[in-house]
């Protein structure tokens, strides 16, 4: 049955205007932006003494708009009319099945890109040139850096909620095709990024060509994620894909697709790597991995039915 609703009729039923899902996803992505400076100019707050400080108020920040963007979105689609506290969870891709597929298949299937990058590695810590450190003490040491909690707890699971498990159903609800929406809703991830590029050039006066270099290359790299990511919750319908790509991509950095101390082996095995990506993108994404029925629908939900 679909794990949206037991009634598959109702989830095809939930219409509402493409310009009410484009607004409303525009309103969370500039208020995910926003709300960051609420503390010091609506709140009044004094200035953060530390780092830490700064950053544990931006992270309550993101936390209230991750929740406005949730109970905006539905009220908007209707929660009320679905049945049970699951199901309403199941609109956003929470869900308690198939986690290991969710979380093991787009992590493999995400490292492929990152084979170079993985064989650099390898090829450091043989030939001496890197420690082998322990997980556990890098565990330890990520445990005891707020940017560390920033970059991988907080910002993948408050950015996949709203940029895609909030915004992708309005999408879907707005009549938009799967595709389209691929292609979309990355436009309203790479707004929330804008700020940017005024902390760049306007607090830490960097001169507006480079700010806007630094900014430009950010963004055209969030769009490309936030197609994968989209795509990823689109196929699977569990919020835990996204996120676990978004984790990993952000420990990763961007691939290594070249070393001159490596003979060749890195650029090697990074085309491999992205050769066996696309080919397994589809198989390793199929919605049949993670849903035990799919009602005729090509998605996990039913609103991709009249699409």
């Amino acid at each position: 049955m679909n794990p949206v609703t037991d009634d598959p009729a109702t989830a095809s039923t939930t219409t509402i205007s493409g310009p009410l899902a484009i607004a409303s996803c525009a309103a969370m992505a500039l208020s995910y932006v926003a709300i960051l400076y609420a503390p010091t100019l609506l709140l009044r707050l004094p200035p953060p003494t530390s780092l830490d400080n700064f950053m544990m108020r931006r992270f309550a920040c993101a936390f209230v708009s991750s929740a406005a963007s949730a109970a905006l979105t539905a009220s908007i689609v209707g929660a009320g009319r679905f049945r049970d506290l699951a199901s309403i969870f199941g609109v956003f891709g929470i869900r308690a099945d198939h986690t290991w597929r969710a979380l093991v298949f787009p992590l493999l299937l995400t490292s492929l890109v990152y084979s170079g990058s993985l064989a650099l590695e390898f090829w450091l810590v043989i030939s001496g040139r890197r420690g082998l450190k322990s997980f556990g003490e890098w565990v330890y040491g990520m445990l005891h850096n707020v940017m560390a909690w920033r970059n991988y707890v907080v910002a993948p699971f408050t950015e996949e909620l709203v940029f895609r498990a909030c915004m992708i159903p309005l999408l879907l609800c707005g009549g938009f095709n799967r595709y389209n929406i691929i292609f979309l809703s990355p436009v309203f991830f790479s707004l929330a990024h804008l700020n940017h590029f005024l902390e760049l050039y306007c607090q830490h006066k960097y001169p507006f060509r480079k700010a806007l270099l630094i900014v430009g290359l950010q963004l055209g790299y969030t769009v490309i994620f936030g197609w994968y990511a989209s795509f990823l919750f689109i196929q699977t319908g569990n919020i835990l894909s996204p996120v676990v790509a978004h984790i990993f991509c952000n420990i990763m950095g961007l691939p290594v697709v070249y070393s001159s101390g490596t003979k060749g082996l890195v650029t090697a095995v990074f085309v491999a790597g992205t050769v066996s990506f696309f080919w397994l993108l589809l198989p390793a994404s199929s919605p049949d991995l993670y849903n035990d029925s799919l009602d005729n629908c090509f998605c996990w939900h039913g609103y991709c039915r009249r699409n």
